[in-house]
């Protein structure tokens, strides 16, 4: 009797995360996922269950690395503002050089999905709020040192920067034009 063939669950979740990534839920068949995990359907799906539990775990594993990445870099060390650009320029750079321009994983699936599953939804509203949190510590930072002069409510201002940062990873699906989304990374910077 053949033995069932071992996996590595995290590359399989990284492999599956890839794929829904580029092609979106909808858009992301059975066949698409067995060529991107290298499992059959039977050994995918007794894995991680339906399309839509795989989808939740490969959400929640982009999360854990890549949300996880943003709010490292914004604790980082060094002047806020030069944070604030490598964050913004690192997603530019990301989504022009990326061959397939997929933009921002959590962002793509709020978009696609959110209205009609609360658990994307919820997903999604956990990394986005974790950003925030993140930037509006390293807001409050820059108000301490003098380095960030804009007055109002700092969570306002983390809202809104946060909003241009999201706004860059879906023009960088779209805009080719480096420059002027760079020009964007800098008027926000010079209104802090």
């Amino acid at each position: 009797m053949a033995r069932p063939r071992q996996f590595d669950e995290e590359s399989v979740l990284t492999a599956a995360m890839e794929t829904f990534w580029r092609l979106g839920y909808e858009g992301t068949t059975t066949r698409d996922l067995c060529a991107g995990t290298g499992l059959g359907p039977s050994s995918l799906y007794n894995a991680f269950g339906d399309k839509r539990s795989l989808y939740l775990r490969a959400l929640g594993r982009y999360h854990e690395s890549r949300t996880a990445e943003q709010v490292a870099l914004l604790q980082g060390p060094g002047p806020v503002k030069d944070r604030l650009r490598r964050l913004m320029v690192g997603a530019i750079d990301e989504d022009l050089d990326e061959a397939g321009h997929r933009g921002c994983f959590t962002m793509n699936a709020a978009i696609e999905a959110s209205t009609h599953d609360q658990d994307v939804r919820d997903l999604a509203a956990r990394s986005f709020d974790q950003v925030a949190n993140a930037l509006c510590a390293a807001l409050a930072e820059g108000r301490r040192t003098g380095e960030i002069r804009a007055a109002g409510d700092l969570r306002a201002l983390a809202r809104r920067t946060q909003s241009t940062y999201y706004g860059l990873r879906v023009l960088g699906r779209v805009q080719r034009d480096r420059q002027a989304l760079l020009d964007t990374v800098e008027s926000t910077l010079a209104d802090l």
